[in-house]
């Protein structure tokens, strides 16, 4: 199964990730909450849309934007909305 792990700890596992671009994207519901912190950071993709990003905080250590998703993606990336996905030192093991 699928999982995301940062800092020693899990954030996110699924058997329901898409992947796009070699991105897994895991299901909201999936990822621990606790570890997110809304970021007012935001990137455009020509065919996804606007990506938001969320920073990482896990045992006082942050990581910034380290998560992104696409709040309201474009018709051609609908498979993505209300998933999340991970870079920036974020191991994801499938």
């Amino acid at each position: 199964m699928p999982s995301a792990h940062w800092n020693g700890r899990l954030i996110a596992e699924s058997d329901e990730t898409v992947i796009v671009e070699q991105n897994h994207y895991f299901p909201l519901a999936a990822v621990r909450a606790e570890y997110l912190e809304e970021s007012a950071t935001e990137t455009g993709c020509p065919w996804k849309g606007t990506a938001s990003y969320y920073t990482l905080l896990v045992d006082g250590q942050r990581n910034p934007d380290a998560a992104w998703y696409y709040a309201d993606p474009k018709p051609e990336a609908e498979q993505i909305r209300g998933r999340v996905a991970f870079w920036r030192g974020v191991e994801i093991r499938a």
